[in-house]
């Protein structure tokens, strides 16, 4: 059966935010949505967050850096957020000057930020914003029409997206709530932000996934755009009584000829659907599928590959 086509585009909004289990291929999705956004004219940067070092390995070939907004190809940039030098940027907008720099090398301020439950969270989902926006903190920063967000696993990642409510409840008043609270605005605005969820065909992560709607919509207010299902081996024993032919002849063979790998990759790939089922049928989102990618190593070209099969139903 063929992936449902999503109504709308998710390419139209400011922020695409990229969710999921651990280990799920988020910064897969991430970079292939990437693509295919800068393949239709958008302007688009992929940002990682949390620093985790994913997209900066994706992309090695490209010199992905902390806080370089590093050219991938026409119309596609990445950067790997430092929380400590987007903070460093954000005072420099706020006080500037000598008060910037005794602030910033004060060592008990530098203890605050590293103890504060959520500061580095929160400044770094305010840089997410300020790359979206059309005036940069640095006046001379590029302007982008799309950030794609390879966000932290799903419980650190929908924590991030609570921060900047708790952030500007907390300070009442003053530049730390105002930030605090465009960033909460674009968040939680279906026009500005999407949001997508990876998962693989597996019963931890559907089960993770299907939770996971639930704490996307408590956190923004919004239910999440798609759900992108990574990995999905094909069926190549699909035909009425393949699978029977080939299992005799892996009894034939045994255990290591290539009927018995066959058998095995065609149980695989049909344990998968089954998978794939249960998620849609608790799913308040499109499930669309990404086949399995079998070489070692993955390009732009692959990523490119996968964004198209992505845009056809977004």
């Amino acid at each position: 059966m063929l992936d449902p086509i999503v109504s709308g585009s998710l390419f139209d909004r400011t922020l695409i935010y990229v969710t999921g289990k651990g280990g799920v291929g988020k910064t897969t999705v991430a970079a292939a949505l990437g693509v295919a956004a800068a393949a239709r004219g958008k302007r688009t940067i992929v940002c990682e967050v949390a620093e985790q070092d994913t997209i900066s390995r994706a992309f090695a070939k490209a010199g992905v850096s902390q806080e370089r907004e590093a050219r991938l190809a026409d119309d596609l940039y990445a950067i790997t957020v430092d929380p400590q030098a987007a903070l460093e940027e954000w005072l420099g907008r706020q006080v500037g000057g000598s008060a910037l720099k005794i602030l910033t090398r004060s060592q008990a301020f530098n203890y605050f930020v590293a103890a504060a439950p959520g500061a580095k969270e929160m400044i770094t989902i305010a840089k997410v914003w300020e790359l979206a926006q059309l005036e940069r903190w640095d006046r001379a920063g590029r302007t982008y029409d799309l950030v794609i967000v390879d966000a932290p696993a799903s419980g650190h990642g929908v924590a991030m997206l609570k921060t900047p409510s708790t952030f500007g409840d907390i300070a009442k008043v003053g530049p730390i709530q105002r930030q605090a609270y465009k960033v909460r605005d674009m968040l939680a605005d279906p026009a500005r932000a999407g949001y997508v969820a990876v998962a693989l065909p597996e019963e931890l992560p559907v089960n993770e996934t299907i939770e996971l709607q639930d704490k996307v919509r408590d956190a923004v207010g919004l239910d999440l755009d798609a759900i992108v299902v990574n990995g999905v081996w094909p069926e190549r024993l699909a035909a009425d009584g393949a699978l029977k032919a080939v299992r005799a002849l892996a009894e034939d063979g045994g255990p290591s000829s290539a009927p018995a790998a066959a058998v095995v990759a065609e149980e695989r790939a049909r344990a998968q659907k089954a998978q794939v089922r249960r998620l849609r049928r608790g799913a308040r989102s499109p499930v669309l599928t990404l086949p399995y990618l079998f070489q070692s190593e993955v390009g732009l070209d692959d990523y490119r590959e996968l964004g198209e099969r992505l845009a056809r139903k977004l």
